[in-house]
């Protein structure tokens, strides 16, 4: 069952700011990038029509932690673990990695939680929703040991 997914991107210079250096709205870019990367894997779309209503993902929680810079033309991996799916959102947990000088170096973390929720066409309201079972099917949390060894990691780098 799917609960990890890691997608390659390098820094283009419309991303960085004045030093070279991503600016960092654009981490959360680049998790929103990854979650939809990772829900294409999966043969979904992260913005679905379905009869009347348009199924979509709005976050209601994020963070990033940024440990290391991230500069132009530089390859980031950016690592997504689902850390959670309750019935109605989904919560990820999110590394930045790059190669330096050989080493792979954590540069950055971050976690996304987003709400499964219909946008009726005809009124416009916005509603929470179950998520739909064929995405509850494929997408599960990660194992409690995957779990543990992202936490401890995390301790280990503040």
């Amino acid at each position: 069952m799917p609960h990890e997914f890691t997608l390659s991107h390098r820094v283009e210079f419309s991303e960085t700011d004045m030093a070279g250096i991503v600016h960092f709205a654009n981490f959360f870019r680049m998790m929103e990038n990854a979650e939809h990367a990772f829900f294409r894997s999966l043969g979904f779309s992260i913005h679905a029509h379905d009869g009347s209503a348009t199924i979509g993902w709005p976050r209601v929680n994020t963070s990033c932690e940024y440990l290391k810079p991230l500069r132009f033309e530089e390859i980031v991996d950016i690592q997504l673990l689902v850390a959670e799916v309750r019935p109605r959102s989904i919560r990820y947990a999110f590394r930045f990695w790059k190669n330096d000088d050989g080493e792979r170096v954590e540069i950055a973390r971050g976690t996304v939680t987003a709400v499964c929720t219909t946008v009726d066409r005809t009124t416009g309201k916005l509603g929470a929703v179950a998520i739909p079972d064929a995405i509850r099917a494929v997408v599960t949390p990660a194992p409690p040991e995957l779990l543990a060894a992202f936490a401890d990691s995390r301790k280990g780098a503040a």
